[in-house]
């Protein structure tokens, strides 16, 4: 697993603790139930403190899955893995 893989997982694991690890890598927002509005700006805070980006409206759409956050993180810091 990555770095930036293990950094992700501890966010997730911040907003949703009764998620095992591989529950938290498979999650998408329709798969977890308390993946909700407030949920999610608890994970866009944690993430951007977390890997020091700054996430537009625009991408939030399009972060409805732990993976997408992975691809979406791993494009904002390319060379750590």
């Amino acid at each position: 697993m990555s770095s930036h893989a293990q950094r992700l997982e501890k966010c997730f694991s911040l907003v949703f603790p009764n998620l095992s690890s591989d529950q938290i890598r498979r999650a998408t927002v329709h798969s977890v139930p308390e993946w909700d509005s407030l949920a999610n700006i608890n994970l866009i805070c944690l993430l951007e403190e977390e890997f020091a980006i700054t996430l537009e409206a625009s991408d939030l759409e399009n972060l409805s899955s732990f993976e997408q956050v992975l691809n979406h993180v791993e494009s904002c810091h390319p060379k750590e893995s």
